[in-house]
Protein backbone atom coordinates (compact mmCIF):
# COMPACT_ATOMS: atom_id res chain seq x y z
CA UNK A 1 0.00 0.00 0.00
CA UNK A 2 1.36 3.26 -1.03
CA UNK A 3 1.67 5.85 1.85
CA UNK A 4 -0.48 8.49 0.00
CA UNK A 5 -3.47 5.85 0.06
CA UNK A 6 -2.31 4.76 3.58
CA UNK A 7 -2.63 8.47 4.97
CA UNK A 8 -6.23 8.93 3.37
CA UNK A 9 -7.09 5.97 5.12
CA UNK A 10 -5.63 7.43 8.67
CA UNK A 11 -7.71 10.50 7.76
CA UNK A 12 -11.05 8.50 7.58
CA UNK A 13 -10.24 6.72 11.00
CA UNK A 14 -13.00 7.92 13.60
CA UNK A 15 -14.58 4.73 15.30
CA UNK A 16 -12.22 3.78 18.21
CA UNK A 17 -12.32 0.00 17.42
CA UNK A 18 -11.21 0.94 13.15
CA UNK A 19 -8.60 -2.11 11.74
CA UNK A 20 -6.37 -0.87 9.00
CA UNK A 21 -5.44 -3.36 6.63
CA UNK A 22 -1.82 -4.14 6.61
CA UNK A 23 0.10 -2.10 5.11
CA UNK A 24 3.95 -2.46 4.17
CA UNK A 25 5.41 1.00 5.19
CA UNK A 26 8.92 0.65 5.24
CA UNK A 27 8.98 0.26 1.50
CA UNK A 28 8.49 3.47 1.13
CA UNK A 29 11.57 4.76 2.18
CA UNK A 30 15.11 5.61 0.67
CA UNK A 31 17.78 2.98 2.21
CA UNK A 32 20.82 4.39 0.62
CA UNK A 33 24.06 4.36 1.79
CA UNK A 34 25.80 6.66 4.54
CA UNK A 35 25.72 10.18 1.97
CA UNK A 36 21.68 9.53 2.39
CA UNK A 37 19.83 11.39 5.35
CA UNK A 38 20.14 9.30 8.82
CA UNK A 39 16.76 10.44 10.01
CA UNK A 40 13.90 11.59 8.05
CA UNK A 41 11.08 13.28 9.34
CA UNK A 42 7.16 12.80 7.59
CA UNK A 43 3.91 14.24 7.79
CA UNK A 44 1.57 11.81 7.52
CA UNK A 45 -2.07 13.35 7.83
CA UNK A 46 -3.80 15.52 10.71
CA UNK A 47 -0.22 16.16 12.09
CA UNK A 48 1.05 13.06 12.82
CA UNK A 49 4.85 12.61 12.11
CA UNK A 50 6.62 9.69 11.23
CA UNK A 51 10.01 9.88 12.46
CA UNK A 52 12.23 7.70 10.71
CA UNK A 53 15.76 6.60 11.37
CA UNK A 54 17.16 5.40 8.36
CA UNK A 55 20.58 4.15 8.48
CA UNK A 56 19.98 -0.05 8.23
CA UNK A 57 23.26 -1.05 7.25
CA UNK A 58 24.69 0.54 10.50
CA UNK A 59 21.12 -0.94 12.53
CA UNK A 60 20.35 3.28 13.16
CA UNK A 61 23.54 3.19 15.25
CA UNK A 62 23.68 7.00 16.39
CA UNK A 63 25.83 8.85 14.27
CA UNK A 64 26.60 12.93 14.47
CA UNK A 65 24.55 13.07 11.51
CA UNK A 66 21.65 11.09 12.93
CA UNK A 67 21.62 12.70 16.59
CA UNK A 68 21.66 16.10 14.41
CA UNK A 69 19.02 15.29 11.70
CA UNK A 70 17.06 13.82 14.97
CA UNK A 71 17.42 17.24 17.27
CA UNK A 72 16.33 19.41 13.64
CA UNK A 73 13.52 17.39 13.55
CA UNK A 74 12.47 17.89 16.86
CA UNK A 75 12.46 21.61 16.38
CA UNK A 76 10.64 21.79 12.87
CA UNK A 77 7.98 19.85 14.25
CA UNK A 78 7.55 20.45 18.18
CA UNK A 79 4.78 23.11 17.48
CA UNK A 80 2.89 21.79 14.84
CA UNK A 81 2.79 17.49 15.35
CA UNK A 82 -0.43 16.12 17.13
CA UNK A 83 1.63 13.01 17.58
CA UNK A 84 4.85 11.12 16.63
CA UNK A 85 5.84 8.10 15.52
CA UNK A 86 9.71 6.92 15.88
CA UNK A 87 10.47 4.02 13.84
CA UNK A 88 13.18 2.16 11.80
CA UNK A 89 12.91 2.94 7.73
CA UNK A 90 13.15 -0.81 7.63
CA UNK A 91 11.72 -3.86 9.67
CA UNK A 92 13.88 -5.82 11.71
CA UNK A 93 15.65 -3.07 13.66
CA UNK A 94 15.33 -0.27 16.31
CA UNK A 95 18.46 0.95 17.65
CA UNK A 96 22.14 0.01 18.20
CA UNK A 97 23.00 3.03 20.32
CA UNK A 98 25.88 5.26 19.77
CA UNK A 99 27.86 4.52 16.59
CA UNK A 100 31.23 2.81 18.29
CA UNK A 101 32.94 2.84 14.79
CA UNK A 102 32.51 6.35 14.55
CA UNK A 103 33.36 7.06 17.69
CA UNK A 104 36.90 5.57 17.41
CA UNK A 105 37.73 8.18 15.03
CA UNK A 106 36.72 10.99 17.24
CA UNK A 107 39.29 13.10 19.73
CA UNK A 108 38.09 12.67 23.80
CA UNK A 109 36.46 16.15 23.45
CA UNK A 110 34.58 14.97 20.28
CA UNK A 111 32.99 12.30 22.28
CA UNK A 112 32.25 14.54 25.20
CA UNK A 113 30.64 16.66 23.03
CA UNK A 114 28.74 14.33 20.74
CA UNK A 115 27.25 12.93 24.26
CA UNK A 116 26.52 15.61 25.46
CA UNK A 117 24.38 16.15 22.22
CA UNK A 118 22.90 12.83 22.34
CA UNK A 119 21.20 12.86 25.58
CA UNK A 120 20.26 16.18 25.34
CA UNK A 121 18.46 14.97 21.97
CA UNK A 122 16.80 12.15 24.15
CA UNK A 123 15.64 14.77 26.72
CA UNK A 124 14.26 16.99 23.52
CA UNK A 125 12.36 14.46 22.58
CA UNK A 126 11.05 13.19 25.45
CA UNK A 127 10.04 16.68 26.57
CA UNK A 128 8.27 17.25 23.01
CA UNK A 129 4.54 18.84 24.01
CA UNK A 130 3.24 15.45 21.82
CA UNK A 131 2.59 12.24 22.14
CA UNK A 132 4.98 9.74 21.18
CA UNK A 133 5.05 6.99 19.99
CA UNK A 134 8.25 4.04 19.51
CA UNK A 135 7.51 1.47 17.35
CA UNK A 136 10.62 -1.43 18.42
CA UNK A 137 11.54 -4.27 16.10
CA UNK A 138 14.11 -6.58 16.62
CA UNK A 139 16.96 -5.81 19.49
CA UNK A 140 16.71 -2.78 21.47
CA UNK A 141 19.77 -2.98 23.77
CA UNK A 142 22.03 -0.28 25.49
CA UNK A 143 21.43 3.33 23.90
CA UNK A 144 18.63 1.65 21.71
CA UNK A 145 16.69 0.63 24.60
CA UNK A 146 17.16 4.00 26.44
CA UNK A 147 16.11 5.97 23.31
CA UNK A 148 12.42 3.82 22.91
CA UNK A 149 12.28 5.13 26.78
CA UNK A 150 12.17 8.61 25.84
CA UNK A 151 8.59 8.44 23.81
CA UNK A 152 5.47 8.12 25.73
CA UNK A 153 4.31 4.53 24.26
CA UNK A 154 6.34 1.90 22.98
CA UNK A 155 4.62 -0.71 20.45
CA UNK A 156 6.61 -3.79 20.09
CA UNK A 157 7.04 -6.92 17.26
CA UNK A 158 7.42 -10.25 18.79
CA UNK A 159 10.82 -9.90 17.44
CA UNK A 160 12.22 -7.33 19.41
CA UNK A 161 14.47 -8.10 22.61
CA UNK A 162 14.91 -5.16 25.74
CA UNK A 163 17.51 -4.95 27.91
CA UNK A 164 20.68 -2.34 29.19
CA UNK A 165 23.76 -5.11 29.02
CA UNK A 166 25.97 -2.22 30.23
CA UNK A 167 27.18 -3.42 33.78
CA UNK A 168 28.69 -6.15 31.90
CA UNK A 169 31.16 -3.88 30.12
CA UNK A 170 31.98 -2.32 33.48
CA UNK A 171 30.15 0.92 32.69
CA UNK A 172 26.25 2.06 33.48
CA UNK A 173 23.47 3.08 31.52
CA UNK A 174 24.80 6.97 29.98
CA UNK A 175 21.68 8.17 28.32
CA UNK A 176 18.97 8.37 30.49
CA UNK A 177 18.06 4.45 31.54
CA UNK A 178 19.02 4.42 35.20
CA UNK A 179 16.39 6.86 36.01
CA UNK A 180 13.63 6.75 32.73
CA UNK A 181 13.07 2.50 33.35
CA UNK A 182 12.85 3.21 37.30
CA UNK A 183 9.70 5.85 36.68
CA UNK A 184 8.55 3.44 33.79
CA UNK A 185 8.66 0.20 35.57
CA UNK A 186 9.36 0.49 39.38
CA UNK A 187 12.71 0.95 41.23
CA UNK A 188 12.96 -2.68 41.80
CA UNK A 189 12.36 -3.93 39.03
CA UNK A 190 14.67 -1.19 37.24
CA UNK A 191 17.61 -2.13 39.44
CA UNK A 192 17.68 -5.99 38.69
CA UNK A 193 17.49 -4.93 35.12
CA UNK A 194 20.30 -3.27 35.30
CA UNK A 195 22.42 -4.97 37.65
CA UNK A 196 22.08 -8.25 35.90
CA UNK A 197 21.70 -6.58 32.27
CA UNK A 198 18.89 -9.59 31.73
CA UNK A 199 17.36 -9.69 28.42
CA UNK A 200 13.03 -9.35 27.97
CA UNK A 201 11.55 -10.68 25.34
CA UNK A 202 8.44 -8.67 24.40
CA UNK A 203 5.73 -10.38 26.42
CA UNK A 204 8.23 -10.33 29.28
CA UNK A 205 8.25 -6.36 28.32
CA UNK A 206 4.62 -6.15 28.43
CA UNK A 207 4.34 -7.94 31.49
CA UNK A 208 6.17 -5.58 33.29
CA UNK A 209 4.74 -2.22 31.70
CA UNK A 210 7.82 -1.66 29.37
CA UNK A 211 5.53 -1.64 26.40
CA UNK A 212 1.77 -0.53 25.70
CA UNK A 213 1.37 -3.42 23.27
CA UNK A 214 2.99 -6.42 20.78
CA UNK A 215 2.32 -6.80 17.51
CA UNK A 216 3.37 -9.48 15.30
CA UNK A 217 5.55 -8.30 12.95
CA UNK A 218 6.88 -4.50 11.88
CA UNK A 219 4.11 -3.83 9.62
CA UNK A 220 1.38 -5.06 12.24
CA UNK A 221 3.23 -2.75 14.77
CA UNK A 222 3.30 0.01 13.03
CA UNK A 223 -0.34 0.11 11.79
CA UNK A 224 -1.04 -0.04 16.19
CA UNK A 225 0.92 3.13 16.66
CA UNK A 226 -0.97 4.69 13.68
CA UNK A 227 -4.34 3.96 14.90
CA UNK A 228 -2.85 5.06 18.43
CA UNK A 229 -1.42 8.38 16.90
CA UNK A 230 -5.00 8.28 14.89
CA UNK A 231 -7.05 8.49 18.02
CA UNK A 232 -4.78 11.12 19.45
CA UNK A 233 -5.10 13.32 16.52
CA UNK A 234 -9.10 13.80 16.58
CA UNK A 235 -8.42 15.43 19.98
CA UNK A 236 -8.48 18.31 20.80
CA UNK A 237 -4.90 19.66 20.49
CA UNK A 238 -4.60 22.28 23.41
CA UNK A 239 -6.14 19.55 25.90
CA UNK A 240 -3.45 16.69 24.74
CA UNK A 241 -0.72 18.47 25.56
CA UNK A 242 -1.85 19.98 28.37
CA UNK A 243 -3.12 16.72 29.20
CA UNK A 244 0.87 15.40 28.50
CA UNK A 245 2.55 18.16 30.88
CA UNK A 246 0.25 17.58 33.69
CA UNK A 247 1.49 14.11 34.22
CA UNK A 248 4.68 14.73 33.48
CA UNK A 249 4.94 17.29 35.94
CA UNK A 250 2.74 15.43 38.83
CA UNK A 251 4.42 12.25 38.80
CA UNK A 252 7.22 13.45 41.12
CA UNK A 253 5.17 15.98 43.41
CA UNK A 254 2.80 14.69 46.12
CA UNK A 255 -0.96 14.03 44.99
CA UNK A 256 -2.19 17.78 46.69
CA UNK A 257 0.55 19.53 44.98
CA UNK A 258 0.13 17.39 41.34
CA UNK A 259 -3.24 18.18 41.61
Amino acid sequence: MRLSTFASKLSQLRQPKSVFASSVLHRNFSTGGEDAPHFKAETVTNGIVLFNMNRPKSRNALSKQLVDEFMQAIHDHQKTAMCVVLRSSVQGMFCAGADLKERKTMSDEEVRAFLTKMRKTFTMFSQMQCPTISVVDGPALGGGCELSLCSDMRISTKQAIFGLPETGLAIIPGAGGTQRLSRLIGISRAKELIFTGDRLTPEQALQIGLVNHVADDYDSACVKALEIAGKIGDKGPIAIRAAKKAVHFGFDMDLESGL
